[in-house]
């Protein structure tokens, strides 16, 4: 019997329209013309939290981390929420190259494992494809473009800012917003604009490197997503007061 392979010859064809201007961006990295031959790094957990009314009490994990030199690094970047009223919860690992393209800003490409466990466990690998940097007034911006290997398209982004309000004490606002264009059910994703996390915490640095804070998170879902978190028995919308430690080294 022989198979029909155009819906897979299609999808190759619109990957490689999505990956070939993004090559061509890394290739041509404007105002760098010498790669530092010295080694860097970076390990940043940016939220080690407790939501005690939040639904399950999660803790929630936000961690970023680098090596590399100037014009090339290689990314980590991970998030989790494992329950502690219940054995389930989410997980999200990324493995990425980046390279400079402009004095603030990084081109990314890699990989996206997700895993989700307890009432239904789920993995998917997903290709990534983003920027992270600084936008005018100091925002910091991490767009990102997902294509797992279904051929489910998503994207999320992420957008925070630093406010200083005394020598120590920091306040940080933060959206998040995901989007994708399949339903997605086994990790409860429709289509359509998925949902949001608006948030602000503010922490007191002991060290540059050590801070505790507390805060306030809003999430909300919307659409087909907020009808599969009906059908699960979850909530919709919720605000979570948050307690927790940023450490970087």
């Amino acid at each position: 019997m022989i198979m029909d392979d155009r819906p897979r010859r299609s999808l190759a064809r619109r990957a490689r329209w999505i990956v070939l201007p993004f090559l061509a961006a890394l290739a041509s990295p404007a105002g760098a013309q010498v790669m530092d031959s010295q080694l860097h790094w970076l390990a940043l957990v940016d939220q080690l939290e407790l939501a005690p009314n939040r639904e399950g009490t999660p803790v929630v994990v936000d961690a970023t981390g680098w090596a590399g030199g100037d014009l090339n690094r290689v990314w980590i970047r991970a998030e989790a929420d494992p329950e502690t009223e219940r054995a389930s919860g989410e997980l999200q690992a990324e493995a990425l190259y980046g390279r400079l393209i402009s004095p603030y800003w990084d081109a990314l490409a890699g990989v996206r494992v997700d895993h989700r466990w307890g009432g239904g466990s789920a993995t998917r690998a997903q290709l990534a494809l983003g920027v992270e940097g600084l936008a005018p007034y100091w925002f910091e911006l991490a767009p990102t473009l997902y294509v797992s290997h279904d051929g489910d398209v998503s994207a999320e982004l992420e957008a925070e800012y630093e406010l200083l309000l005394t020598q120590r004490t920091i306040l940080q606002p933060r959206l998040e917003v995901h989007l994708a264009v399949q339903d997605v059910p086994q990790f409860g994703v429709g289509s359509g604009l998925s949902d949001l996390e608006l948030g602000a915490r503010v922490r007191y640095e002991l060290r540059r490197e050590l801070a505790p804070y507390v805060g306030v998170a809003w999430h909300q879902a919307f659409g087909d997503t907020a009808d599969l978190a009906r059908d699960a028995g979850e909530d919709v919308s919720n605000v979570s007061f948050v307690g927790g430690v940023r450490v970087w080294y």
